[in-house]
């Protein structure tokens, strides 16, 4: 399996429930970014050069991404699961986010190196 890297620094922020997509929300050219919405809290991923902070409840930065490569049957079971494994066995936490298409891994920048060895001796081609 191929996982494509992507170094950006993102940001993932907590809005409170109600907050409407934001035009810098929509304005971002970026490859990747979310925005999810709970009857708790309104959730977006984004890089961090073009998030707007001021109504922010909640701000975790200095994360990067990796993209499961392909197009994912809804039929496939344990993909996430089979990354996630030799992370978890070196203790470096993940924020996933699936969309209709295939999956995304978030992780600490200060996991970078750490993260991306334990990917490539599990087996996984890292793309960048």
């Amino acid at each position: 399996m191929q996982l494509r890297l992507d170094k950006t620094n993102y940001t993932i922020a907590k809005f409170p429930p109600n907050f409407p997509v934001p035009i810098w929300f929509q304005a971002s050219i970026a490859t990747f970014k979310s925005i999810t919405y709970t009857d708790e809290e309104c959730s977006i991923i984004i890089p961090t050069e073009s998030l707007e902070t001021e109504k922010s409840e909640s701000i975790e930065s200095d994360w990067f991404l990796l993209k499961i490569e392909g197009i994912l049957d809804f039929s496939l079971t344990g993909i996430l699961h089979k990354v996630a494994t030799p992370l978890a066995e070196k203790e470096i936490s993940i924020f996933a986010v699936s969309t209709y298409n295939t999956d995304y891994i978030l992780m600490k920048q200060s996991n970078l190196t750490e993260a991306t060895q334990a990917l490539s001796q599990a087996g996984y081609q890292i793309l960048e």
